[in-house]
């Protein structure tokens, strides 16, 4: 990622049900009290995101609205380049639904920030 972009590119999202299964069954994963960050290594040369939310987080509004802020999050952090070559999905918790902006950004960077300094990635393509 070249310095200062902060596009949210397509090859910068997970986009296939298989992906998120991927993720989801053979990665590892960091809990926090508002969202579950899975991790998987992939043999492409950049992180990508994905983001699950099911109806107990709330109607479609609000899984949207938070959606939308777990990529502008993850859009502007500075840590993004540092982040391996791995799928990423952030799955949001029931308790998520009324915390404030920065409290979430606050537990998505600290979630990221386990993986970027290298929480169990090794090797692509696993």
């Amino acid at each position: 990622m070249p310095l200062g972009e902060e596009r949210f590119r397509k090859e910068d999202r997970l986009r296939r049900r298989a992906d998120y299964q991927h993720c989801y069954r053979q990665g590892r994963r960091r809990h926090g009290p508002l969202a579950t960050l899975h991790y998987v290594p992939n043999a492409l040369a950049h992180p990508r995101l994905g983001i699950t939310a099911t109806r107990k987080v709330g109607g479609s509004v609000v899984r949207q609205r938070l959606k939308r802020r777990i990529r502008e999050i993850y859009r502007r952090w500075p840590g993004r380049g540092d982040l391996p070559a791995a799928d990423l999905v952030v799955h949001l918790k029931p308790a998520v639904a009324g915390v404030a902006f920065a409290d979430l950004e606050r537990e998505i960077v600290r979630l990221l920030r386990g993986v970027s300094q290298g929480a169990g990635i090794r090797g692509a393509g696993t």
